[in-house]
């Protein structure tokens, strides 16, 4: 995922209508009431979006490799909780945090 400016911009004023050229020049519609953000902070919040997708990679892997909610209850059922828990251990063992 690519964090652009108009995401870094919702990011930090929610209420805001904007616009991005594609030169990146901003026109904002409207602010709603919240104070525009300056080039320096929108820039600063990519950064920060960006490294909060980066470091959270690990979450969007585990999750694409999870079984099911409804195939976990059944191995609960079945197999008990401690083997669901070496079941999930594998893929949080595979995905370590950052």
């Amino acid at each position: 995922m690519t964090v652009t400016k108009i995401i870094a911009i919702k990011s930090l004023v929610p209420k805001a209508e904007v616009t991005v050229t594609g030169e990146g020049v901003v026109d904002w519609v409207r602010l709603n009431g919240e104070t525009q953000p300056t080039e320096d902070e929108i820039s600063a919040e990519i950064t920060r979006l960006n490294t909060a997708y980066t470091n959270n990679k690990y979450q969007r892997d585990r999750a694409a490799e999870y079984p099911s909610i409804a195939d976990q209850l059944d191995d609960i059922y079945h197999n008990g909780i401690d083997a669901w828990k070496a079941t999930i251990k594998t893929t949080k063992d595979k995905y370590p945090k950052s």
